[in-house]
C-alpha cells in the first residue's frame, strides 16, 4: 500500500472556498463588486499574488467576472457553463460510453414519466407530427435517425424541467458525437428503424394517456434495447 505524505492546502485555494461559501450563503449575489485586491490582502492577511490567483480560479469556475480596471464581480448563475463542461469532459472521455447509457437511462426514464403527467396539447401534438415525419421516411427508406433526435427532445420539453433538458441534450450530443459509427450501424440494421418507430409510438400512446409508470418502464425497455444493440 502506498502512502503519500500529507500536504498543506495552498492559500489561494483557501481564498477560493471562503468566497465560494459566501456566494452559496447568499452573503454576496450576483451582480455584487468584491472588494479591492488589496483589500482582500489586508482582510485575510495574505499577498496580492495569491488574492489574484484566487479570483483567477474563480474566473476558470464561472463564478465571477473580472473586469479590467472595475474589479470582480459576481456572475449569474449559468447553467450553459455546466452542460458544456459536463459534454466536453465526456467527449474527451471517449471510455464512458457505457457509463453514459446509464445516465441516459436514469434522465430519460423520469423524463417520460415527468412528461406523462405534465404534457400539454401543444407537446403531444409536437411529438405526433414527429412520429409522422418518422413514418413517411420509413416510407421512403430514410432511416429515421434525425427524427429519433428530436421525438427525445420534445419529450424532454414536454417533462418541464429547464436543467433535465439541458442535460439530456449534454448527454445526447456527446453520443453523437463519440457514437457516430455506432449509430450508423445501428440504424442500417434490417427492421431496426421500424422497431425504433414502433417504440417510440409506444412511448407516445403512454404519455399521451397519462400513465406515468407504463411510460418510464417502456422507456427503459426501449433504452435498455438500444444500449445492447449499440455494444453488440
Amino acid at each position: 500500500m502506498k502512502i503519500l505524505p500529507v500536504k498543506t492546502r495552498r492559500i489561494y485555494q483557501e481564498v477560493v472556498e471562503q468566497i465560494k461559501s459566501l456566494i452559496a450563503e447568499g452573503q454576496i449575489k450576483a451582480g455584487d463588486r468584491l472588494p479591492s485586491e488589496r483589500d482582500l490582502a489586508e482582510r485575510l492577511q495574505i499577498s496580492r499574488a495569491s488574492v489574484r490567483e484566487a479570483l483567477s480560479a474563480l474566473e476558470v469556475m464561472g463564478l465571477l467576472e473580472v473586469r479590467s480596471g472595475e474589479g470582480a464581480y459576481v456572475k449569474e448563475a449559468n447553467m450553459d457553463a455546466v452542460v458544456s463542461s459536463l459534454a466536453w469532459m465526456l467527449y474527451l472521455e471517449k471510455d464512458l460510453v457505457l457509463e453514459l447509457l446509464e445516465v441516459r437511462k436514469i434522465l430519460e426514464t423520469q423524463a417520460a414519466a415527468l412528461a406523462a403527467q405534465r404534457r400539454d396539447e401543444e407537446d403531444l401534438q409536437r411529438m405526433q407530427d414527429i412520429l409522422a415525419m418518422m413514418r413517411v421516411g420509413l416510407s421512403k427508406g430514410e432511416l429515421g435517425d434525425a427524427q429519433d433526435y428530436q421525438f427525445h427532445y420534445a419529450l424532454a420539453r414536454a417533462a418541464k424541467n429547464k436543467i433535465l433538458l439541458r442535460l439530456m441534450n449534454a448527454i445526447a450530443d456527446t453520443m453523437q458525437q463519440t457514437l457516430t459509427a455506432s449509430r450508423i450501424k445501428l440504424y442500417e440494421e434490417k427492421g431496426v428503424p421500424e422497431r425504433l418507430y414502433e417504440e417510440h409510438a409506444g412511448i407516445f400512446r403512454l404519455i399521451e394517456a397519462g400513465e406515468e409508470q407504463e411510460a418510464r418502464e417502456y422507456m427503459l425497455r426501449h433504452l435498455e434495447a438500444v444500449e445492447q444493440r449499440y455494444t453488440l
